[in-house]
């Protein structure tokens, strides 16, 4: 779906009986130029008939991984091969879950889409995703499987000493399950993966899944999955070293930068969004590339602040916005999340990130 008819979409959901002339006055275009879009609309099976019944449901479909995160923290100075005294905690993680939370706190209707191992650890997601009202039903639970779960010890200082990631219950998440879970995709508005599932699960979605694809690389060992695809995907937030492996360009000053997401966006991907940390970022489609530096925050946690930005373009995606407004969606976002101790921030909500984008 182009920016144009999501636009046109967005209204038509809003009074199904808006005339063509209505839409071509709001959207400052030829009443012609609506007809083809409608019909564009028809032919993609998001409206039908007269007064645009709208087909699909409202929603979103996140495609990738929940976490339980169990960190220690030792009172004094680690000392190795022994137990040292401090605090431990549990908090619900994983990159796909925690887009799909800020998601929700947004005021999107989210569908997740993961495997569960059959154990405490699922429970208790799932418990958690019920308050937030994120949908798992078609989330299988693999009999014997253990829930994805990331074990840390930090120093005394909070810098990370050690970790365990038990990730191997994703080897489940097939393209025959998501085969299965065909209907769900195809209804969806918007399909966000990361790449914590198998790459012939994401190569399964890039050919097979009419929505727009908005994909997170996660890591610079996972982002290698997606290499094969870019082409099929509509959205990528990548962060600099993650840019540079998938462009094959090494991004040393502001000229290679761009030239990093010129190519990307030949391989037929229809926008990136670079991410530069505390320098901003660097948003580009096929028509303009936009500089935008971070917003003023309190900087109190950064954990949360790539998947809350994500979370954030895919909300503005949906409202229509262009390329700049959804950067500062973005920007906007992260700098809310990182206003928070924990890695997603409750203060999170559509008011707030209006407010603070001023869109």
């Amino acid at each position: 779906m182009t920016q144009r008819e999501r636009q046109l979409l967005n209204w038509i959901e809003e009074n199904p009986l808006i005339s063509q002339q209505e839409l071509a006055d709001k959207a400052g275009i030829t009443r012609s130029s609506v007809a083809v879009h409608i019909s564009n609309l028809m032919k993609k099976g998001y409206i039908s008939g007269k007064g645009y019944i709208i087909h699909t449901a409202p929603y979103v479909t996140v495609v990738g991984g929940v976490n339980m995160d169990i960190g220690g923290r030792p009172g004094e100075a680690l000392v190795p091969q022994d137990s040292n005294p401090g605090t431990v905690q549990m908090s619900l993680g994983g990159v796909g879950r925690n887009i799909a939370h800020n998601m929700s706190l947004l005021g999107l209707d989210v569908r997740m889409l993961t495997v569960f191992g059959d154990d405490m650890n699922a429970q208790k997601i799932a418990a958690s995703c019920g308050e937030l009202g994120i949908d798992i039903s078609q989330s299988p639970i693999i009999p014997g499987g253990r829930t994805s779960t990331y074990l840390f010890i930090n120093d005394e200082k909070g810098d990370m000493a050690l970790a365990v990631s038990d990730m191997e219950i994703y080897r489940h998440l097939t393209p025959q399950v998501l085969t299965a879970r065909q209907k769900l995709l195809n209804a969806s508005q918007v399909v966000v993966v990361d790449t914590n599932i198998p790459q012939e699960s994401i190569a399964w979605l890039a050919d097979n899944c009419p929505a727009p694809i908005f994909a997170d690389p996660v890591s610079t060992a996972k982002a290698v999955k997606l290499k094969p695809v870019l082409g099929r995907l509509h959205t990528l937030k990548p962060n600099r070293i993650e840019a540079e492996l998938l462009s094959g360009v090494p991004i040393t000053d502001e000229e290679s930068l761009h030239r990093a997401a010129d190519a990307l966006l030949a391989t037929g991907l229809r926008r990136v969004f670079i991410s530069l940390g505390g320098d901003g970022v660097l948003a580009a489609d096929h028509n303009q590339h936009l500089y935008l530096p971070v917003f003023p925050a309190r900087m109190v946690n950064t954990t949360g602040c790539g998947d809350a930005f994500m979370a954030a373009i895919a909300w503005a995606y949906l409202q229509g916005t262009d390329l700049a407004g959804t950067a500062k969606a973005g920007l906007a976002a992260s700098s809310i999340a990182m206003e928070g101790r924990e890695t997603i921030n409750s203060a999170m909500s559509e008011r707030a990130l209006k407010e603070r984008a001023a869109l």
